[in-house]
């Protein structure tokens, strides 16, 4: 017997539609909750201009759930098969295995819808897009709370790391991780993978300088505080991928990295956001990340500090 169906109307960039067609619409994603895949269409297609804006032109990584979070995870960098033509991707190598793949570039909101058809929960860009994937435009400050860190500590945290910004001229743009940490985003000039990661070392170590009872860049895990904060500058490191702005998290509470505002952390808790709260918010106040590509910072000067850390001695 044949699955049971929708089909879902979604506008394309030449004002046109695609049909998606969505099977088994019911099917509970989070038993928890309820929501169903045709739920997660509607809630993707709520933050379409969103979601198309963080992943545009990134190579993407799937977090899919074939039956639900109460199945298996799948972590997928090729497309998966039968995709309509009008989906597009970008070819990557990875040396560790010596194999190319292709992997969902969007470019409109019906990849997006697509994939979500084919189970996709999260959605995990590169920092880089397919011009020159080897090359990211986006620098990562991933505030990584410990097992035993709190939102508050998270909160102070945030706000060295926005004074930081602040004095070296840099805007970044906030969202909650969809779990209990903080990523700050920052559009840069494209350079090398390890040159970024080199300045994001470096910008990590000052932000442990100025708030050293509650950040650690230790790189082992077992060297860390569990009640201190891991700034991870490895987030800007070739391959290595976090769930976009506006992605669902595949947890329970059907949370969502949110963009927010630096006003906002201060009062704010990231069990706010979800699939189920975000839909409104999103109509009343748009995409917060929405000017990120307005401007591309030179962040030479974290070279500079990374030279200077060097020269006093540490790796």
């Amino acid at each position: 017997m044949a699955s049971p169906f929708t089909e879902v109307e979604v506008p394309s960039p030449d004002a046109s539609t695609r049909v998606v067609k969505v099977t088994n619409p019911d099917r509970v994603y989070f038993p928890d909750l309820g929501i169903t895949k045709l739920d997660l269409v509607e809630y993707y297609l709520s933050v379409g201009e969103g979601i198309v804006n963080a992943l545009w032109e990134r190579p993407c990584m799937l977090h899919r759930f074939p039956k639900g979070l109460a199945g298996e995870k799948v972590h997928q960098k090729r497309l998966p098969g039968g995709a309509p033509e009008w989906v597009e991707t970008v070819e990557l190598f990875f040396p560790r295995w010596k194999r190319t793949a292709d992997e969902l570039c969007v470019t409109e909101l019906a990849s997006v819808i697509w994939a979500v058809q084919m189970s996709t929960v999260e959605f995990h860009p590169w920092n880089s897009r397919r011009a020159d994937t080897e090359a990211p435009d986006e620098w990562r400050i991933d505030l990584d709370p410990g097992p035993d860190c709190d939102w508050q500590t998270v909160r102070r945290v945030a706000a060295v790391t926005r004074d930081l910004l602040d004095e070296l001229g840099i805007r970044g743009y906030p969202k909650t991780s969809g779990g209990s940490g903080l990523h700050v985003y920052v559009r840069i000039p494209p350079m090398p993978f390890a040159d970024l990661r080199r300045a994001a070392y470096a910008f990590a170590c000052e932000v442990e300088r100025r708030a050293p009872d509650d950040v650690t860049t230790a790189w082992w895990r077992k060297d860390r505080d569990p009640a201190q904060l891991f700034v991870d500058y490895n987030q800007n490191t070739r391959d290595h991928t976090i769930a976009a702005a506006y992605s669902v998290r595949g947890v329970p509470e059907a949370t969502v990295s949110a963009p927010v505002t630096w006003e906002e952390i201060g009062t704010c808790e990231p069990g706010d956001f979800t699939v189920r709260t975000m839909p409104t918010r999103f109509a009343e106040i748009g995409d917060l990340h929405a000017s990120i590509d307005d401007v591309a910072h030179d962040i030479s000067v974290l070279g500079e500090w990374a030279d200077r850390d060097e020269a006093n001695g540490k790796e």
